[in-house]
């Protein structure tokens, strides 16, 4: 079995994406991933083990926990086999969006691996313990690929956790300003918590793209939501409102509190380009008289 191990790994070392190994390390490689496959399950296991003494993965299953670590595992041993990391970048971006919603952490990945690297460095050791020279020989070898594996793992996990945060942040911030047709060419933006520059740019954007979809003539900017406003997001909003006009809307803001409203004073926004209203339901009133409606007594609008 062993022997039919080295002939497959000798003859699959040399791939194109392999790095230039030195000959001795190409005559230790092929012994090392054979005994690390022919004692795959046992090594496996006590990976497990050590892997539930330190508490991580407890977001899995077991029967998840067998499958994903028998997985991590062989592609582990691919690539020392191989010295390319290409395949391992792919199933490390795999397991990751499988995992990262489940709430399994970036430490716990890292550390997973760091546990393996330590189970078959010990592995080798017991194998090679009678001779020092070859078992110094053979962690030349495993050290510098092992330590590769752990690196490359933990950016690809990092990489992909920050795109779906950054995924999440942009669906949060949508959901949390959204541009809502009222009537025909009329609009509402209720805003919601903190309005930050970044938020700020990304509503400008959601307005204008409102405006052109609905083709609408009036908006209404309803900030009743929002606790505070600097002077970057304050100049923001004059912006905003200027860019409608120049899309063909008018836009109407409410729900300015005391404090809001002294801030702009304070700042000195140009106080001529916002057309203020104290409230929503004020602000709805104004927008159908720009519109031509008339609005009753009663709060329905009739034709103009």
């Amino acid at each position: 079995m062993t022997t039919r191990e080295d002939g497959d790994v000798t003859g699959s070392a040399t791939t194109d994406s392999a790095p230039v190994r030195t000959t001795e390390e190409e005559g230790l490689l092929p012994q090392l991933v054979a005994h690390l496959r022919e004692h795959r399950t046992r090594l496996r296991e006590e990976w497990v083990g050590r892997i539930n003494g330190a508490h991580l993965l407890q977001a899995m299953t077991a029967s998840e926990m067998v499958a994903e670590t028998t997985s991590v595992y062989d592609n582990y041993v691919e690539v020392l086999e191989t010295g390319s990391v290409e395949e391992l970048q792919h199933y490390a971006r795999d397991l990751s969006e499988r995992i990262i919603p489940r709430g399994v952490e970036t430490h716990e990945v890292v550390g997973i691996v760091l546990l393996l690297r330590d189970v078959l460095a010990r592995s080798l050791f017991e194998k090679y313990q009678g001779d020092m020279h070859v078992l110094n020989r053979v962690l030349d070898a495993y050290e510098p690929a092992a330590n590769r594996i752990a690196n490359t793992v933990a950016v690809s996990f990092v990489d992909e956790r920050e795109r779906v945060i950054r995924q999440q942040q942009d669906s949060i911030r949508e959901l949390s300003t959204p541009v809502l047709p009222v009537r025909e060419r009329l609009l509402i933006l209720p805003i919601i918590g903190v309005l930050d520059r970044e938020r700020a740019r990304q509503l400008t954007e959601q307005l204008l793209t409102g405006i052109r979809t609905h083709r609408a003539k009036v908006v209404v900017v309803d900030i009743t939501g929002v606790p505070d406003v600097d002077e970057a997001v304050a100049n923001h909003l004059v912006q905003t409102v200027d860019a409608s006009r120049l899309m063909g809307a008018s836009v109407i803001i409410t729900g300015l509190s005391p404090e809001i409203a002294q801030t702009l004073v304070t700042i000195g926004v140009d106080l001529s380009k916002m057309d203020t209203i104290g409230d929503l339901q004020g602000g709805l009133e104004e927008a159908e008289r720009l519109l031509g409606f008339t609005v009753t007594r009663g709060g329905e609008a009739g034709g103009p």
